[in-house]
């Protein structure tokens, strides 16, 4: 399966030159992610079992594509980043003194992304959906798919503040949610218009479509 975006895709990627990443590096993230995926589907479809996405919780789900990320930034790094080791702060370690340590946070279509730790620093935000077959993606819980295709990436710094802290009974151990001050903070650097998971009259789809100079969806 070909994966197309019809709209321009990358925007505002200056802002990345803080911590030392580049919109190449992180494109080479989102295409290793999903051949990544697309391989293992392939591979467990064709032993007669499911795709990744319907044998695991989405939780862990989100975690192993956090995991892919940061493996194909580094990657595409020439040496400035190293990929951390799992469930260890942060995800990605800066190997030249003009590049930053950076965490990745993952989340299912527009939910905040979340993790255990509230710290200051640079911090990479990733959102996705789940689409058909053919990457045609249906709002609503209901018409889900079982194919993660990446929709949103968000960079920059974070401090302590823009997390909502939580450590009520019955969680799986304290939590920190990117809030909605942390989001507005973060500058959009993709956005898959086609997969945008904000209903046509959202404001939040109007903002990513003037991102693109893209006049709103009137259907």
């Amino acid at each position: 399966m070909a994966r197309l975006t019809r709209h321009p895709s990358f925007v505002n990627l200056a802002t990345l030159q803080e911590a030392g990443l580049t919109g190449e590096m992180i494109a080479s993230g989102i295409t290793y992610v999903h051949n990544i995926l697309d391989g293992l589907d392939s591979q467990l479809l064709s032993a007669g079992a499911f795709r990744l996405s319907q044998m695991f919780e989405l939780a862990n789900v989100s975690s192993m594509l956090g995991n892919l990320l940061g493996a194909g930034i580094a990657n595409a790094s020439d040496g400035a980043f190293l990929r951390n080791g799992p469930h260890r702060y942060p995800d990605l370690l800066a190997q030249f003194p003009q590049a930053s340590d950076v965490e990745i946070k993952v989340s299912l279509e527009t939910n905040k992304p979340k993790g255990h730790l509230a710290k200051p620093g640079y911090y990479l935000t990733c959102r996705y959906v789940l689409c058909n077959e053919q990457g045609v993606y249906v709002r609503g819980k209901a018409d889900r798919g079982d194919v993660a295709w990446i929709w949103e990436i968000r960079f920059g710094w974070l401090d302590e503040e823009h997390f909502t802290l939580s450590n009520t009974s019955g969680d799986s151990g304290k939590t920190a949610v990117v809030n909605g001050a942390g989001m507005e903070q973060l500058t959009v650097i993709f956005c898959d218009l086609d997969r945008c998971p904000y209903g046509v009259r959202s404001q939040h789809l109007r903002h990513y479509q003037s991102l693109y100079d893209t006049p709103p969806d009137a259907s």
